[in-house]
């Protein structure tokens, strides 16, 4: 076998993925607690300009630490987000909720007219209240999240809100930052999102220190 040069250390990977991140990135022109999930987000997606662009209401780095802490789950829209929610050794990790296998999910789904998604977030609300939300894939858990929000009393702590795609994803996020709602968020405005950025903001809050 010939050895192809490169980094094999995984702790030194990431220390020098996270050395390269705060320089190309400039995490230093952003607010100190909105750092730690800047740089996870462009971890997860490997594209430095991902961290001028997003868009934040408050602070839900403070806001979703603290649920975490007090064992509040994290509601996705995916699987694939929960799959990539993982926390470091002696973080106790959180309880993530994904409604999408729900008994009779698609029958209802039909029924109502919408997607497996947006009828999942109907499935949220009991464990709505003080829960970290996390979309990863859909726009439509995310327009129907809004929905609700505007009939529901329940809020949650945060909002990291990451749908990906041609239809709806800009739009939905759009939607997010033009509301009146009293909840913290960090968004990516446009098409580009995904479960890997969205498992990466809730790796930092589950992680770094801001």
């Amino acid at each position: 076998m010939t050895a192809i040069p490169h980094i094999r250390d995984p702790h030194e990977i990431t220390r020098t993925s996270f050395a390269m991140i705060a320089q190309e990135a400039e995490l230093d022109r952003l607010r100190p607690e909105r750092r730690a999930i800047a740089g996870r987000v462009v971890h997860g997606c490997g594209i430095a300009e991902v961290a001028g662009l997003l868009a934040w209401r408050g602070n839900p780095d403070a806001a979703g630490r603290r649920a975490l802490a007090t064992g509040a789950p994290v509601l996705t829209d995916s699987r694939m987000v929960a799959a990539g929610i993982s926390a470091p050794a002696g973080v106790p990790t959180p309880r993530v909720l994904c409604r999408l296998d729900a008994a009779d999910l698609a029958a209802t789904a039909e029924a109502k007219g919408i997607s497996r998604s947006a009828a999942a977030v109907d499935l949220w609300r009991p464990d709505l209240a003080g829960a970290v939300v996390a979309i990863g894939n859909a726009p439509t858990a995310l327009f129907r999240l809004l929905e609700r929000l505007s009939e529901w009393p329940e809020r949650p702590a945060a909002i990291l809100a990451f749908p990906v795609g041609f239809v709806g994803a800009a739009e939905s996020k759009q939607a997010l930052v033009d509301s009146e709602l009293d909840v913290p968020f960090v968004t990516l405005p446009g098409r580009l999102g995904g479960s890997a950025m969205a498992a990466s903001a809730v790796n930092a809050l589950l992680r770094d220190a801001a």
